[in-house]
């Protein structure tokens, strides 16, 4: 972090944070409202345990597809063995202890009109407020030859769960000597640094056990988060990544997964190790109920990130468009509290305060070398819309001794312990 010190980015932060979040508690309603969240991640968990946290009597039903929640931050280092896929899963029925509804299913319908949820097992929730939190879908097919089928055969492992030690087991597989290709999607797309952060670890893991092999980043883009920082760490660190990007002919053009071979629009790469993380959109459940814009996300007012397209509902994380905010999993969060603080006055015919947003990312180079970005947002106006804008941030320096590097990396644990105790505890 150069613009901000670290001390002073933390005071800043939680005093924002205590403008967006820190609500009272209200009087009870006369009939208690019903909030429905979909999505058990970073900003439902966060918005669902918020709301309950603020005023105890609103009803929470969270509906989410998966009993396990499998953490995506952090799921790369499982790539090389240096960490565990148990380390990763949580149990969402654990918020049951805040007053939350719990419902293992998943939520396949909503009726803007009717305000209902219809889930695949046919059941409906009724409710006052909707928030949504899908995460992201991938566009299957936007890349020739890429589908749910060629997934299993070039693992996207985008999602953290069987892909991930899908890839982890093709890695192991892969011989001294081929490449490891990984074909990094187009913006806007869930964890920007994270393409960047797989290539850094798995090129270290090469490094020590398959010495003539490489990794090449196949890329649609010209410059990627953090790049400097990166590229510096592959030249301090001895790692040999090869990154083309799209001037020069990274851009994919199709990918043939039976034969393990990727052609970009000016050559042809081959290994039996390909990593595509496709082009993404909002989760399918928003587009399937009419959230999402020409983009393939969903516009939202940024007070109360309610839909500007459906009355009463919410959407937040990955789903959502959110101005500068990158779609992390800290955004996710900061957005889930800033969404739990306008629900909670809306339904209690109270006005909703300015709010004020968070982010930061750890990504590891080598296990032992860590970098950082932060920033802190706030809503403003470009050409007379409203937006949401970074006021405050950096990234680690560009020039740190080993033991800065090594306390990052213990940083990013930090990080992931508090803020999944935050969703789940």
């Amino acid at each position: 972090m150069t613009n901000l010190t670290r001390r002073g980015f933390v005071k800043l932060a939680g005093g924002l944070a205590a403008v967006g979040v820190a609500a009272p508690r209200l009087a009870h309603a006369a009939a208690k409202s019903q909030v429905v969240v979909i999505g058990g991640g970073y900003g439902g968990a966060i918005a669902a345990k918020y709301i309950r946290m603020m005023d105890a009597n609103i009803d929470v039903t969270l509906i989410e597809a998966s009993l396990n929640y499998v953490s995506c931050p952090l799921s790369n280092p499982i790539l090389i063995e240096k960490r565990d896929l148990a380390v990763q899963t949580w149990d969402v029925n654990s918020l049951q202890k805040h007053g939350i509804k719990v419902v293992i299913d998943m939520a396949t319908d909503i009726d803007p009109v009717k305000k209902k949820v219809t889930t695949k097992s046919g059941k409906e929730y009724i409710y006052d407020r909707l928030v949504v939190s899908p995460g992201v879908d991938f566009k299957w097919g936007a890349i020739p030859g890429y589908d749910e089928a060629a997934a299993e055969l070039m693992p996207h492992a985008w999602k953290a769960g069987p892909q991930t030690t899908k890839l982890r087991d093709k890695l192991k597989a892969m011989p001294d000597g081929e490449p490891f290709i990984i074909v990094a999607p187009p913006n806007p797309y869930r964890c920007p640094p994270g393409p960047y952060e797989r290539a850094s670890l798995v090129a270290y893991y090469l490094k020590q056990h398959k010495p003539k092999s490489k990794v090449i980043i196949l890329d649609p883009k010209d410059k990627f988060s953090k790049q400097g920082l990166f590229t510096g760490g592959w030249q301090e660190n001895g790692l040999n990544i090869e990154w083309v990007p799209g001037a020069n002919g990274g851009k994919v053009a199709s990918v043939d997964a039976k034969a393990g071979v990727v052609k970009t629009e000016m050559e042809e790469y081959k290994s039996s190790c390909v990593n595509v993380i496709p082009p993404m959109m909002a989760g399918e459940i928003a587009k399937k109920a009419g959230l999402t814009n020409e983009s393939g996300f969903c516009p939202v007012d940024f007070t109360t990130f309610e839909s500007t397209l459906h009355k009463d509902i919410h959407v937040i994380g990955d789903s959502c468009i959110a101005g500068a905010m990158p779609k992390s999993g800290y955004a996710a969060n900061s957005q889930g509290k800033v969404v739990a603080a306008a629900i909670v006055a809306l339904l209690n015919g109270k006005p909703v305060g300015e709010p004020s947003y968070v982010n930061t990312c750890y990504s590891l180079i080598t296990p032992d070398y860590g970098i950082s970005v932060a920033g802190i947002y706030k809503m403003d106006k470009v050409e007379g819309k409203d937006t949401i804008k970074e006021v405050k941030g950096g990234v680690s320096p560009a020039k740190a001794s080993p033991a800065f590097r090594k306390q990052e990396a213990l940083y990013a644990e930090s990080w992931y312990q508090s803020i999944m105790a935050d969703m789940f505890l």
